[in-house]
């Protein structure tokens, strides 16, 4: 499995193509340096390099990507482990069709010197500099007509999906992309994007927040919520105990629909999170009641993943609820 991550190697962080890469699960500060990988097997890491990292993409037998931004407190290989329960379920649904792209940024989980939910958040503000590297990268990689030749460009469709503070890690990377990189705005790169369980304010991406970016980076957003959803509960709390008073995206979906630009879709999970995620109902987004087999919220996230579509029976519609 290729991978993307901005957390510290044992090794030095001086890129050499081809060399073991060995996470240092004791420092989870995050690095300046952006680290393209694979995944060999547990706990078995090489580099490969951003050039050959996309163009391996590109070769690749599956006509779309998923990027996979995880949550908080979540080390390497447990990121890993839901990448591919992910990846399984699309293969199963349709081989070569879409191939999950993890990128890891370093939360805490109890092992480094970042030791708690709220410098998880710290964490994931400041990968976002480095993280916006990859974009860069990426559209750098793009434009190359060596690695991408008019005869031969690059036409797979990439999709986001952003889980619990992970969404954070997402919107602040596009801020500083488009604060630090970019003259006219975020380009649309993404077809789907994906924001469930979101830990983020739930006014994040009305017009004129930070979040908005997001949006103009993406064809489709569409919003996965529960209200109650156990871990973001710990959030609110973590939040009021830090004097930051706001119900969180993934609980409530947006604030205000007619506040979000257009292409914004929410989705109600209620009646399924707790089912799938026992019991704190917060990653229900894989399989459902049984592990290995889709829940409706997988299905419908394939669905748009397959139309580019949200509810393709009614363009005018932008809300549903998922019913078990």
């Amino acid at each position: 499995m290729l991978f993307i991550t901005n957390r510290f190697p044992k090794q030095s962080i001086q890129t050499r193509v081809g060399r073991a890469f060995d996470f240092d699960l004791k420092n989870n500060a995050p690095s300046n340096s952006v680290f393209y990988c694979r995944r060999n097997g547990a706990d078995q890491y090489e580099e490969v390099g951003g050039f050959n990292f996309m163009s391996a993409l590109k070769a690749s037998n599956y006509r779309q990507l998923l990027i996979y931004i995880h949550g908080f407190s979540n080390l390497p290989e447990a990121v890993f482990d839901g990448a591919m329960e992910f990846q399984e379920l699309c293969d199963s649904k349709k081989k070569n069709e879409v191939l999950v792209v993890p990128i890891i940024w370093p939360c805490d989980n109890d092992l480094g010197i970042v030791k708690d939910y709220w410098d998880d958040q710290k964490a994931a503000d400041t990968s976002a500099v480095s993280l916006a590297r990859v974009l860069e990268h990426f559209l750098k990689w793009r434009e190359d007509a060596k690695q991408n030749p008019a005869d031969d460009p690059c036409l797979k469709r990439i999709n986001m999906l952003a889980h619990s503070m992970g969404n954070r890690v997402l919107r602040q990377t596009l801020h500083a992309w488009d604060k630090y990189d970019l003259a006219n705005g975020v380009p649309l790169i993404f077809r789907n994007t994906y924001l469930v369980a979101a830990d983020i304010e739930n006014e994040s991406i009305h017009k004129g927040e930070v979040g908005e970016l997001i949006c103009y980076a993406s064809r489709n957003v569409i919003v996965y919520h529960a209200s109650d959803d156990f871990a973001l509960r710990s959030s609110k709390a973590s939040n009021l105990k830090n004097k930051i008073a706001s119900r969180r995206l993934g609980h409530t979906g947006p604030e205000d629909m007619s506040l979000t630009p257009s292409n914004v879709y929410a989705v109600d999970c209620d009646d399924v999170n707790t089912a799938y995620d026992m019991p704190k109902g917060h990653s229900y987004f894989r399989s459902g009641r049984e592990k290995g087999k889709p829940g409706k919220v997988f299905d419908h996230i394939w669905e748009t993943i397959m139309t580019g579509r949200v509810f393709p029976d009614d363009e005018f519609r932008r809300s549903s609820i998922i019913r078990d």
